[in-house]
């Protein structure tokens, strides 16, 4: 996997600092820290213009915890690779704010087969509880401004014994806020 250092992939301009991630069980609004995790903001807005997110799926939700999602091979119906994938490269670590009820992060490996704390390219999780033992070791650039609720309800539905949701909660889009 390599590291997206390349300043020719220019960020996008597009929109605010404000998006909207449209599930099938509604909308989720989420201010993104850009002073503080610019390389991730970037990227993340860029997957956003891309339209990277449509049809991935939260495959990860752990009540009391978070919900995690953007993972492309959630798209499908093998769940076996859920929570492996991705664009292809991972954003250096920007490890500045604390994880509170609310904040979208960066998930990543662990800290054995990635030591400098790297995130992934694309999957990121939503805190919906106490998680300060992941402060100082994840990036967190944003948080949710509007549908915290629907977060809750995200971590709330049925699951297996691997914290994958039994039925699929789709990420429809994710738009700019206007």
């Amino acid at each position: 996997m390599t590291t997206k250092t390349d300043s020719t992939d220019a960020p996008t301009t597009e929109g605010s600092n404000i998006v909207v991630l449209k599930t099938s069980m509604g909308d989720i609004e989420i201010e993104l820290f850009e002073k503080e995790a610019p390389q991730h903001v970037a990227n993340f807005k860029k997957l956003v213009k891309s339209g990277f997110y449509e049809g991935t799926t939260f495959h990860r939700v752990i009540p009391g915890f978070m919900i995690q999602g953007g993972d492309p091979n959630s798209k499908d119906s093998d769940r076996s690779n859920d929570g492996q994938g991705g664009p292809g490269y991972t954003v250096p670590a920007e490890i500045n704010a604390k994880h509170v009820k609310g904040s979208l992060a960066g998930a990543r490996m662990g800290d054995q087969v990635n030591p400098k704390r790297e995130s992934s390219g694309s999957q990121f999780y939503i805190v919906t509880g106490e998680a300060s033992h992941l402060d100082g070791q994840y990036t967190v650039y944003g948080k949710v401004t509007k549908g915290l609720d629907i977060a809750l309800k995200i971590e709330n539905v049925k699951r297996d014994a691997m914290d994958n949701p039994i039925d699929k909660v789709t990420i429809k889009k994710v738009e700019f806020k206007k």
